[in-house]
């Protein structure tokens, strides 16, 4: 392999995995903005609202979106444990519901994986974020 088709080849996974975790994303905030109520609706803005996120996240390259980057990410995961536990407690046991809870349990774990990707792990996620968070303190204190 060539020293070019290494980084190349590291790119092109990058970028599945981001375009995966958007597009499940899209589709989870997709199926539930589709079943009406405030509830739901209120979901799948939640969700687009987090891919949006996530894409600027991964595709900016500012200092300022690159030092929260982690923030969408664990966003996104919370905010599908949430909807998972939630519907454990009081959703419908329905078709849909269950490839809905299929698709976020997905996307946890493309998450997870994006995690290591890009931070090392959790271990680099939180040392990032403390960083990010430090930095934004001391900036506020000057």
């Amino acid at each position: 392999m060539s020293a070019t088709a290494a980084p190349r080849t590291h790119r092109a996974r990058a970028a599945a995995l981001t375009t995966s975790i958007v597009a499940l994303t899209l589709v989870t905030g997709a199926i539930h903005l589709s079943l009406g109520g405030l509830m739901f609706t209120l979901n799948g803005l939640g969700y687009f609202a987090l891919a949006a996120a996530f894409v600027v996240g991964a595709a900016i390259s500012h200092p300022l979106v690159v030092r929260f980057s982690w923030l969408p990410r664990v966003a996104l995961i919370g905010y599908a444990a949430a909807s998972i536990g939630a519907w454990m407690v009081m959703g419908g046991r329905y078709d849909l519901a269950y490839v809905t809870k299929g698709v976020e349990v997905a996307l946890i774990v493309l998450l997870i994986l994006d995690i290591y990707r890009v931070f090392g792990g959790p271990v680099g996620l939180v040392r990032h974020a403390v960083t990010s968070v430090r930095w934004t303190v001391a900036w506020i204190r000057r």
